[in-house]
């Protein structure tokens, strides 16, 4: 879900005029979840043996386990399409988000970018390596190379959904001025771009429909009056269903609400390098110093005493 942690709705409206501009303030519900590695807490610049991302991306970029995973994910997503392209009455939007009556309309799936069809743990490498932090400039920089690989397991589901005539739709949090490079990016790792209007980044204006920070419900909205959505694809909550409350109580809600989904409509991708569970811990407030973010998430750790 690509991703910028702890910005409110204002930041992330400047950073598509200006991105150098934006000045980073405290979070609203889930913001965390609006570009890549914007949770990833890191050390003092520097101190990149005590960088409390570096098991994660090691992982993400040198376990067998985790190519395992993403590949399993997508190969049980294909087996379950025709099942969904079958049933009429089958969609993957909540019913607060579906402002239409799907019967007749197009088939297609929704997919967030970032960790779930392209892997942007190079950019989290370069963040261990130099002690630093997820910041707007240094993330464009990044997408403008256009250098992130397609998500194992990805590019065979999305060619087997387009063969059934079913559109892939991108509902990321890239801002909506990285279009062009994201676009460019998923072409060149063969993954099917019907036409520009597929993919609706963050600053996409939905009429009748007033964004909450980087939540996707307007977007998926708007998917939804031309399209029956079939299944959706991501690696944060945020992705599926909109949190209002970033809060560990709010989350654990939601994922039991809809814990029926996953597996069948909704398809979540392993992240453990950043997400809005991070800032959960630490009340989403990214004013504290990163000692005290890194103190509250060990706080929060179960230790069964």
């Amino acid at each position: 879900m690509r991703r910028s942690a702890a910005v409110s709705l204002s930041v992330l409206a400047c950073a598509v005029m200006a991105l150098s501009a934006c000045k980073r303030t405290e979070a609203p519900a889930a913001a965390a979840e609006a570009a890549p590695a914007a949770a990833a807490a890191t050390p003092e610049a520097g101190d990149a043996t005590a960088n409390d991302n570096l098991n994660a991306v090691l992982w993400m970029q040198r376990s067998q386990e985790y190519r395992a995973i993403t590949e399993q994910t997508y190969r049980s997503a294909a087996d379950h399409l025709d099942k969904a392209l079958k049933e009429a009455n089958w969609d993957a939007l909540v019913p607060e988000e579906r402002g239409n009556d799907a019967k007749g309309l197009k088939p297609a799936v929704v997919l967030d970018v970032d960790e779930t069809v392209l892997d942007n743990s190079p950019y989290q490498a370069r963040l261990v390596r130099d002690g630093k932090e997820y910041d707007e400039v240094t993330w464009a920089q990044w997408v403008a190379e256009k250098k992130a690989k397609a998500i194992p397991g990805v590019v065979d589901f999305a060619k087997a959904a387009n063969a059934k005539g079913v559109t892939l739709l991108y509902i990321s949090n890239r801002a909506v001025h990285l279009k062009e490079a994201t676009l460019a990016n998923l072409r060149s790792e063969g993954l099917p771009v019907a036409d520009d209007s597929v993919f609706l980044g963050l600053g996409t204006v939905v009429e009748g429909c007033e964004q909450n920070g980087s939540e996707k419900n307007c977007r998926r909205r708007l998917a939804g009056q031309k399209y029956r959505v079939l299944m959706q694809f991501g690696d944060q909550l945020g992705d599926f269903v909109e949190v209002t409350a970033n809060t560990n109580e709010a989350r654990d809600a939601l994922q039991q609400q809809y814990h029926d989904w996953f597996g069948e409509r909704w398809w979540m991708l392993p992240n453990p390098s950043y997400g809005g569970y991070e800032p959960a811990q630490f009340n989403n407030d990214y004013s504290q110093s990163r000692e005290a973010r890194h103190d509250a998430k060990r706080a929060a750790l179960d230790y069964a005493p």
